[in-house]
C-alpha cells in the first residue's frame, strides 16, 4: 500500500483556497512509472475573472499528461482550479500558468493543456500549450471540444 500520509487535503474537510497562490497542488506516486499512458482531466466549468473588468470568464479546460514518477492528486487539482474563481488574469496567463504549475509539481514525460474560453467581447479565445512533442507510441485522442459556433 502506498503511504499517502503526506497529503494535506485528500480525505479531509478543507476550505476552498481564495487565490492560486493559496492553493496547494499535491502528488502521489505513479503505480505504473515505466509505462507511457495518458491521464486526462477535464474541467468544463472553469472560471476566472477578467483583470480589466472583474467580470467572470468561463472556459472548458482539458489537461492531458504522460506521468513520470508522479500523478497529480485529483482533489488538490480541483481545489487549485477552484482558486482561480477570484483571480484576475487574461485567458492566456491562466491556461499556461496551470500547465506550468502542474509540470513544476510532477515533471511529467509530457503535458498539454487546451483552454477553450467562451466569448468575451464577441470573440472566443482558445489557448493551447504543451511541453514538447508527445511520446511517439502514445495513443493521443482528440481533446473533444468543438470550436465555438455561437447560437446560429
Amino acid at each position: 500500500m502506498t503511504d499517502l500520509s503526506h497529503l494535506t487535503q485528500l480525505g479531509r474537510d478543507v476550505p476552498n483556497p481564495q487565490r492560486p497562490e493559496d492553493a496547494r497542488l499535491e502528488r502521489v506516486p505513479n503505480p505504473q512509472p515505466g509505462t507511457a499512458y495518458l491521464v486526462r482531466f477535464t474541467a468544463p466549468e472553469f472560471t476566472s475573472l477578467c483583470p480589466m473588468t472583474a467580470q467572470p470568464d468561463f472556459a472548458h479546460l482539458v489537461i492531458d499528461y504522460v506521468p513520470g514518477d508522479w500523478l497529480v492528486e485529483s482533489k488538490s487539482l480541483k481545489l487549485y482550479l477552484t482558486s482561480f474563481r477570484n483571480h484576475g488574469a487574461f485567458h492566456e496567463d491562466c491556461t499556461v500558468r496551470i500547465g506550468k504549475d502542474i509540470v513544476s509539481l510532477l515533471a511529467p514525460r509530457w503535458l498539454r493543456i487546451g483552454g477553450y474560453w467562451y466569448p468575451r467581447g464577441g470573440i472566443p479565445i482558445d489557448v493551447f500549450w504543451q511541453t514538447e512533442k508527445p511520446p511517439e507510441d502514445l495513443w493521443l485522442p482528440d481533446q473533444g471540444v468543438p470550436t465555438y459556433r455561437g447560437r446560429g
